[in-house]
């Protein structure tokens, strides 16, 4: 039993590293796109200057070679630099080595950690995984699926893999401390 498991989680791992880029420049700027754009200035920040923008209707958010699709983004900005991205909606994840979707997807800039929930899927090639959470590591490339629920897999041996509102954000550059 455990030499299947191991021999799962072998064949599992190039599924796993579909949303998890090795080589991915998360210091790239953050362009975002999308049909509705509206911004609010939160009143309880005081001086910090946190604003909120919330993106809606075909959003398209990249970085790099990375791409996050989502029916609506919300976008935290901190002394003008991007905190944490918000995605709702039949969120699509799509980087060179595979995909991802969930039902929400959130990034948190600083850390670089996107992590994918409800009903997420993870694809490369035919291989297909399955669970309630993922989280994915944008420095380290580590990508984690699992959350609470089941994780299911699918793994096919021998498998490759108009008036538009724009918006760029440049995240401060990591330290070293991170």
């Amino acid at each position: 039993m455990k030499r299947l498991a191991l021999f799962t989680i072998l064949l599992a791992a190039p599924a796993l590293a579909a949303t998890a880029p090795a080589h991915h420049d998360a210091n790239q700027p953050i362009a975002i796109s999308a049909d509705r754009f509206v911004a609010e200035k939160n009143p309880q920040s005081g001086n910090n200057g946190q604003i909120t923008g919330t993106y809606s209707g075909n959003v398209v958010v990249t970085q790099g070679d990375i791409k996050m699709r989502a029916n609506s983004v919300r976008i935290n900005v901190i002394g003008g630099k991007p905190d944490k991205i918000y995605a709702s909606g039949n969120v699509v994840v799509q980087s060179p080595s595979g995909n991802a979707q969930g039902d929400n997807g959130v990034y948190d800039v600083a850390p670089r950690l996107v992590t994918l929930t409800g009903h997420v899927v993870l694809t490369k090639g035919a291989n297909v995984m399955r669970g309630p959470q993922l989280t994915v590591n944008l420095v380290t490339g580590v990508a984690q699926l699992g959350g609470g629920g089941r994780v299911n897999s699918t793994l096919t041996p021998g498998s490759s893999s108009g008036g538009r509102v724009q918006g760029l954000f440049t995240p401060p550059p990591q330290s070293n401390g991170h």
